[in-house]
């Protein structure tokens, strides 16, 4: 038996394989949009795709299974209340998948989604692993708070929050010590709060340090679990249809987009003026020339969480970029949330008509009150430590919605935590404001504050 784990860095999240030496076959968990690896995978051992399991209808990534069906007549399990539209089985409390000595065992854990489910695995009948999900991470467990406008089956989040407080304890916490933890998502997604950067742990490891296994009423626990949840970005309801659903096969819906490579005059200036242009390239080529109506959302960065905050699902956009193989990238990566059908046009470009001034740091640094801050780090950064006490908050999420909040009468400077959030706001406010007032970044600067 072998299993292996895959990691998205860019999502933080995790999805495995679960090799039958004896047998020659692979079920896969929660795989992400790219087949490619899994089939390789296969081909490598000689071994025969013939299952895959959804833990639930993810909200951050769209999954490969209905392209990996397609490829490989696999089976698709997923839970009933899943109302999957995809030709699956369910796999409900109490089933079971076999292949050679291992038996894979469906645990119902609501908690995350009403229709999360965690996997245990058993090998030679003896109790090895379990894939937990988003029920349970390394360090932390699966926020409730995504399915109150979401999905077949929706529940309010203190409902969520006491199913969690439940599954926690009375399914997973039950097995074996030593029993291997495989969760989903690693540090940095957005589907917890505060998980390790571990890839891997132990039941036994988990009971004793992470904090929701820790002994708590269910008033504490609920009351804990919702506290200081980071923010939902606007993709993940839609990506819970579209895994609901299933995506389309990858290579065919991104071979749609094609790369100009030498866009000519009149195509720049002709561009559909109503929609963002998403430029990828690094802030300091941005800043010297950029095409109007664009916001830097730069490649080397969470840059598939930030495109899916701001720009919202199915809204028509344009891609910029410093090459073909830049843009190819990025295509790919939003195509990782479901996002490759909206790209309008992509493009290289080198410069533009619109630039951006540089801040005077030291002028700012003694004429503080001269500015309107502007900080678009997340509320709980915020809540932390203010930098600028006379600061304004708008976490980059909701600064789209919110520009006629800032003032105009004093030059914005605006800020986060390392550079890539401010430079993507004030491209934004930038274009916004439309000349009303000088808008600076205060980009990496801000670490000298």
């Amino acid at each position: 038996m072998k299993i292996k784990q895959w990691e998205d860095k860019n999502l933080a999240q995790f999805s495995y394989a679960v090799l039958s030496d004896c047998e020659k076959k692979i079920i896969l968990i929660d795989p992400s949009r790219n087949p490619q690896p899994y089939l390789d995978y296969a081909k490598e051992h000689d071994a025969t795709i013939v299952g895959i399991i959804e833990t639930h209808p993810h909200a951050d990534f769209v999954s490969s299974h209905a392209e990996l069906r397609q490829l490989t007549g696999a089976t698709i399990y997923t839970h009933s209340l899943v109302g999957a539209s995809y030709e699956h089985q369910d796999f409900d409390e109490g089933a079971t998948i076999e292949l050679g000595k291992i038996k894979l065992t469906s645990i119902h854990a609501p908690g995350h989604s009403p229709d999360g489910i965690s996997i245990l695995l058993e090998h030679d009948g003896k109790q090895k692993a379990v894939f937990t999900g988003d029920t349970l991470f390394i360090g932390d467990c699966g926020r409730p708070d995504l399915r109150e406008g979401a999905g077949n089956l929706q529940s309010k989040r203190e409902d969520l929050a006491k199913q969690m407080y439940h599954s926690l304890r009375e399914k997973l916490a039950t097995l074996k010590d030593d029993v291997l933890v495989y969760p989903a998502h690693g540090a940095g997604t957005l589907c917890g709060k505060n998980l390790s950067k571990e890839s891997s742990s132990t039941i036994g490891q988990e009971k004793q340090t992470n904090w929701s296994l820790q002994e708590a009423t269910e008033e504490e626990f609920v009351q804990n679990l919702l506290a200081d949840q980071p923010f939902i970005p606007a993709y993940f309801p839609f990506n819970v249809e579209v895994n609901r659903k299933g995506a389309a096969p990858l290579q065919e819906s991104i071979s749609k987009i094609t790369v100009n490579e030498n866009p000519s005059e009149e195509l720049l200036n002709n561009l559909e003026s109503s929609l963002w242009i998403v430029d990828i390239r690094k802030e300091a080529d941005f800043k010297e020339g950029h095409l109007p109506h664009s916001i830097n959302l730069m490649i080397d960065g969470k840059f598939e969480t930030w495109l899916g905050s701001i720009i919202n699902p199915e809204e028509k956009f344009y891609l910029a970029g410093e090459s073909k193989e830049q843009l190819q990238k990025a295509i790919e990566r939003a195509a990782a949330i479901g996002y490759e059908a909206a790209v309008e046009g992509a493009f290289v470009i080198n410069g533009g008509p619109v630039k951006e001034a540089e801040i005077d740091v030291n002028m700012f640094r003694n004429n503080l009150d001269a500015y309107t801050v502007v900080d678009v780090r997340n509320t709980s950064e915020v809540k932390e430590k203010k930098i600028f006490s006379n600061s304004i908050s708008i976490p980059l999420a909701e600064i789209r919605e919110r520009v006629n909040e800032i003032p105009t009468d004093k030059p914005v400077v605006i800020h986060c935590a390392g550079g890539y959030r401010s430079a993507a706001a004030s491209s934004l406010v930038h274009s916004k404001l439309d000349g009303k007032i000088s808008v600076f970044d205060l980009s990496e600067e801000v670490k000298k504050f």
